[in-house]
């Protein structure tokens, strides 16, 4: 795991975000009580989107070089 980049960051980033936005509308649908729901979904719904961006940058820097 010595070969990090920004793509293989990204795609991390997105699938924990994906995992946790799962996570808090299933916890929803079994009618449990989340606080803090809308702001933790607004939260990994904009680390979504800055993954994907950091996913597309690196790819694109990848295939520069």
């Amino acid at each position: 795991m010595d070969n990090w980049n920004l793509t293989s960051v990204g795609l991390v980033l997105i699938g924990s975000s994906i995992t946790a936005t799962g996570t808090i509308i299933a916890a929803l649908l079994l009618g449990i009580s989340i606080r803090n729901a809308p702001f933790l979904l607004l939260t990994t719904a904009l680390l979504i989107v800055m993954s994907a961006i950091l996913i597309i940058y690196g790819e694109q820097k990848t295939n520069a070089v």
